[in-house]
C-alpha cells in the first residue's frame, strides 16, 4: 500500500489542463443539455412527446452504463494508468457521434425517433460515459490531498463553463451564419467537436496518475455485491443528490431559456446567448473566489450559504419574470450564489472516495465517480423528459424553422417551468447540505487511514 503524501502541490498548468478535459465534455454535452431539445422540435420537426420518450427510455441504459464503466476503469491496465487513457481512446469517437446527433434524416416520425434514440445513446450512454467516468476518477489518481482535490475541482468548474459558453452562447449566431436550417446545426456541431478533441488531448498529455493503491493481496477477488454495498454510504448519497440537483438546474435553465427568450421575450437571436454567457461568467467568477472562502469556512458551509442565497435571488426573479433586464440582473446574482456548490462538488466526491475507503476498506474511486456521472445524466435526462412532457401537454406546436404562434397555455408552461423549477432545486440542496458533515470528520479519517496503511506496509 502506498503512503499518504500530504501537501503535494499540483502545478497550475496541470490544473488548467485538467479543467480542459471537462471543458471538452461541456462543449458537446452543453449542447445536449441545452439546445438539443430546441433543435429536435423546431429544426428537425420531431414532437416533444417523441423527444421525451427517447430521453426517458435512455435513462434505463444510462443507469447501467455508468456502473459498468466504473468497473471497466477499475480493471483497466495500460502504460498511462487506469483513467487517463480513456480520454485519448474516446476523443475522436465522441466528436463523430456528436455530429451524427444533428444529422437527423428527413423521414417519418418513427424513423426520426429511432435515429435520435441510437445517436443520442451512442453519444451519451456509451461514449460520454467512457470519457466522463474516467475523467472524474482521474483527479483522485493525481493526488489524495483533500485541498489539492478541492483546487482541481475549482479549476475544473472555472474552466469547464468555457466549453458551454463556446458552444451554447455562440451556436445560435453560428447557426444563423450558416443558413439557420438543419445543415447549419450540423456544421456548427462539427466546429465544436474538433475543438473538444483538442482539449481532451491536452488533458491527456498533461495529467498523470500518481496514486496507485491496490488490494494488499493482488489476487484478492472482491465481489460485485460487496463493492456496491461499500459504495452505498450516507455521504455518497448526499453528494450524488447535490450533483444531480446542480445538473437539474443547468438543464432547466439551459433547455427552457431558449424557448423563454423566443416566445416570452420574442427574441431568438441574442437574448439567450447574452443571458447564458453572463450567467456562466458569474459561475466562473464565483469559482475563482471559492478557494479563499473554503480555506476559511470549509466546502460545506460555503456551499450551504450559497444555496440559501440562490433561493433568495430566484425569489427575486419571480417578482417580475416578464422583464428581461430584471431577469438578467437577478440571474447574475443567483449564479454568483450557486457557484460555490458548483466549484466544490467534485472535491466532495473526492472526499467521499476516502470516506468509503476508511469505512469499508475498499478505495473505489471509479465507482464513486461513476455514480456521480449517473446522477449527472439522470438529472439531465429526467429533467428534459419532464420539460418536454409538460410542453407537449400544454399544446406546444413543433416546426421545422417556420414562425409559429404558440398557444397561451404553452407560453404559460414555459414561464412556470422557469419560475418554479430552480426554486425547488436550490431549496432541496439546502436541505441536503444541512445533513452533510464530512468536512469536520475528514481530517481524523485521513489520519486513521495513514496509520492503517503504515501498518500494512
Amino acid at each position: 500500500m502506498e503512503k499518504i503524501k500530504k501537501k503535494l502541490g499540483i502545478p497550475v498548468g496541470t490544473k488548467i489542463a485538467y479543467g480542459c478535459g471537462d471543458a471538452a465534455c461541456n462543449i458537446v454535452y452543453g449542447m445536449i443539455s441545452t439546445l438539443l431539445t430546441l433543435f429536435y422540435t423546431d429544426y428537425a420537426g420531431i414532437s416533444p412527446v417523441t423527444v421525451g420518450l427517447v430521453m426517458l427510455v435512455s435513462r434505463i441504459f444510462d443507469g447501467v452504463s455508468d456502473l459498468i464503466m466504473g468497473f471497466v476503469v477499475d480493471r483497466t491496465k495500460s502504460k498511462w494508468g487506469k483513467s487517463r487513457p480513456w480520454l485519448l481512446w474516446m476523443a475522436v469517437p465522441y466528436a463523430i457521434a456528436a455530429v451524427l446527433m444533428f444529422a437527423v434524416p428527413h423521414t417519418t416520425e418513427f424513423l426520426k425517433g429511432l435515429y435520435i434514440f441510437v445517436t443520442y445513446n451512442l453519444t451519451t450512454t456509451i461514449i460520454y460515459t467512457a470519457i466522463n467516468v474516467p475523467y472524474g476518477t482521474l483527479s483522485t489518481m493525481m493526488t489524495r490531498d483533500s485541498y489539492q482535490q478541492d483546487l482541481l475541482s475549482i479549476f475544473r468548474m472555472i474552466i469547464s463553463p468555457f466549453g458551454r459558453i463556446i458552444s451554447v452562447t455562440f451556436t445560435m449566431p453560428l447557426v444563423q451564419l450558416f443558413g439557420d436550417d438543419q445543415s447549419a446545426w450540423v456544421k456548427a456541431m462539427a466546429v465544436w467537436a474538433v475543438l473538444a478533441v483538442i482539449l481532451l488531448i491536452v488533458c491527456f498529455v498533461k495529467c498523470e496518475e500518481k496514486v496507485h493503491i491496490e488490494p494488499v493481496k493482488e489476487k484478492e477477488k472482491i465481489g460485485l455485491v460487496r463493492k456496491l454495498k461499500a459504495l452505498s454510504n450516507k455521504y455518497f448519497w448526499c453528494v450524488l443528490a447535490l450533483w444531480t440537483l446542480t445538473v437539474v438546474h443547468l438543464t432547466i435553465v439551459g433547455t427552457n431559456l431558449p424557448y423563454y427568450c423566443k416566445y416570452v421575450f420574442h427574441n431568438e437571436s441574442w437574448m439567450y446567448s447574452a443571458l447564458y454567457f453572463s450567467e456562466t461568467a458569474c459561475l466562473i467568477l464565483g469559482a475563482i473566489l471559492c478557494p479563499f472562502l473554503i480555506k476559511r469556512w470549509g466546502k460545506r458551509n460555503v456551499s450551504l450559504a450559497g444555496c440559501v442565497l440562490a433561493v433568495f435571488f430566484h425569489l427575486v426573479v419571480m417578482i417580475n419574470p416578464y422583464n428581461y433586464t430584471w431577469v438578467f440582473i437577478s440571474n447574475l446574482l443567483r449564479a454568483l450564489a450557486q457557484s460555490q456548490l458548483y466549484a466544490t462538488i467534485f472535491g466532495m466526491l473526492g472526499d467521499v472516495v476516502e470516506y468509503g475507503y476508511w469505512k469499508s476498506g475498499l478505495r473505489q474511486a471509479s465507482l464513486v465517480f461513476g455514480g456521480g456521472s449517473l446522477g449527472f445524466k439522470v438529472g439531465t435526462g429526467i429533467t428534459s423528459v419532464i420539460i418536454t412532457m409538460l410542453m407537449s401537454a400544454s399544446g406546444y406546436i413543433t416546426s421545422t424553422g417556420a414562425k409559429i404562434q404558440q398557444p397561451d397555455s404553452a407560453i404559460h408552461t414555459i414561464v412556470n417551468i422557469y419560475k418554479y423549477g430552480p426554486l425547488i432545486v436550490w431549496a432541496l440542496a439546502v436541505v441536503v447540505l444541512i445533513f452533510y458533515k464530512l468536512d469536520k470528520e475528514f481530517p481524523k479519517i485521513m489520519e486513521e487511514l495513514e496509520i492503517r496503511e503504515k501498518s500494512q506496509m
